[in-house]
């Protein structure tokens, strides 16, 4: 696709240990966004601590595609930490993320990030819970999921969001200055904490209903994870950003 503009748009991925799925999934991206994205683009994979090939891979990616992908490595784990790392060494006007396993299908990308690149919002995120998503996943991890998100909706009652974990997002430039760095968490609860403290600091948040098929290799401890979310929805209920 023809570049309209010189605007641009950096799209994470963060990974521990993928040396199977990253380079298939980065040319399945790069092939999306040569064929539908009028932006400017740069793919970054975000290596945070892994002991397999991953770095080794996303150096060669790198390598083989100059100008279009990059990498960053950081010595330890975590989603959040990976994101905040990649995001605010960006000079993009937009920067997102997606996970390595392409759960969430392509085609909602532009769709995600146009209201961002009008200035109209300020942060823009996928939904497997809005009227219209269509989801294929673990029966025990949609329950959990949603009872969770349920918990998020009494704690903040004033919340417009309806799913505060999908793993696609996107935000401003302003975010990346004005509100990253105020994000405490750096692993799985990032993504709802950027939610809720962008919702309670008057930012405005896009939210789109996505197809997303669950990756049967997922690395996620839920029982872990669901105790730590809980640790940090009390905390931002309780604390204010700055």
């Amino acid at each position: 696709m023809t570049v309209l503009t010189k605007k641009r748009i950096d799209v994470v991925i963060p990974v521990y240990n993928e040396e199977r799925d990253l380079g298939p999934s980065v040319a399945k991206l790069r092939e999306f966004l040569q064929a539908n994205c009028a932006y400017q683009w740069r793919i970054m994979v975000a290596d945070n601590a892994s002991k397999d090939r991953t770095l080794e891979i996303a150096k060669e990616l790198t390598a083989r595609f100059p100008g279009e992908v990059t990498f960053i490595h950081l010595d330890a784990k975590g989603r959040g930490r990976a994101l905040k790392a990649a995001w605010q060494s960006s000079d993009a006007d937009v920067v997102s993320y997606m996970d390595v396993d392409l759960s969430t299908n392509l085609q909602h990308f532009m769709p995600m990030i146009e209201p961002l690149m009008r200035g109209e919002y300020h942060v823009a995120t996928g939904s497997r819970l809005m009227p219209g998503a269509r989801v294929k996943r673990q029966f025990k991890r949609e329950v959990v999921s949603r009872i969770y998100n349920l918990i998020v909706k009494i704690m903040f009652p004033a919340r417009r969001f309806y799913d505060a974990q999908c793993g696609f997002k996107a935000v401003s430039r302003k975010i990346v200055q004005e509100l990253i760095p105020y994000i405490q968490d750096n692993a799985w609860f990032f993504d709802s904490e950027l939610l809720l403290r962008s919702e309670q600091n008057g930012y405005r948040v896009w939210e789109i209903p996505v197809e997303w098929i669950e990756d049967m290799d997922t690395r996620v401890k839920i029982v872990s994870t669901a105790m730590e979310d809980l640790k940090g929805l009390w905390r931002v209920r309780t604390t204010k950003l700055k």
